[in-house]
């Protein structure tokens, strides 16, 4: 629970890196929140997914921080985020560059992660 809630503690945090750990324990929690949501929102409305859209909203910002510091952690710049603008290859890349193990030492971004 910690890995979905650190990143939420760190809302708008784009400074500093995040381990690999953390990054996708986040997208596993965020994943199967959505889907619950829109199971919810498909027995109570219809399928609208006005719960879905709203949580959807409000971890934005968090998913594209830790996203960020992740790529911190591989020693890139937080820019490399808009490289999944780019229809087909663009986010293959990005998942690429997320996936890969951070530097083992300090790098501009600042210290390792401890996870």
């Amino acid at each position: 629970m910690e890995y979905f809630l650190g990143p939420l503690k760190k809302y708008a945090v784009f400074g500093g890196r995040a381990s690999r750990k953390e990054y996708w324990m986040f997208v596993l929690m965020n994943i199967i929140a959505y889907v619950i949501l829109m199971v919810i929102d498909n027995i109570i409305s219809d399928g609208f997914g006005i719960l879905s859209w709203i949580y959807s909203l409000a971890v934005l910002v968090p998913s594209l921080a830790v996203a960020v510091r992740r790529l911190h952690d591989t020693n890139r710049s937080g820019g490399w985020i808009f490289i999944s603008l780019v229809p087909i290859v663009g986010p293959i890349v990005l998942i690429v560059f997320l996936a890969q193990a951070g530097q083992v030492d300090k790098n501009q971004f600042g210290p390792k992660p401890l996870q």
